[in-house]
């Protein structure tokens, strides 16, 4: 395993932690989250990122009441590779 400089910001959201609420997606600014049709194994549709267009802004963190339920990487952030 190594270490990977981000080259965009991101955002992952653990589906577990997601209790549905929504927040995260009425605060995104950039309109990149939206809801799984899925459901996690509690019973909720969890949120997810589309994948491309996160600005790092944040914000979606800070309106998510469920803690550590969503995590932001500014670009340049260094990440550990998952193998």
């Amino acid at each position: 395993m190594g270490v990977k400089v981000l080259e965009k910001p991101l955002v992952t959201i653990e589906p577990e932690l997601c209790k549905g609420c929504g927040l995260c997606i009425d605060a995104c600014p950039p309109d990149v989250i939206k809801f799984h049709e899925k459901f996690n194994t509690k019973g909720y549709h969890y949120a997810y990122y589309l994948g491309d267009g996160c600005t790092g802004c944040g914000v979606c963190f800070y309106a998510c009441p469920e803690p550590e339920a969503i995590v932001v990487y500014k670009k340049g952030a260094e990440m550990e590779e998952v193998a």
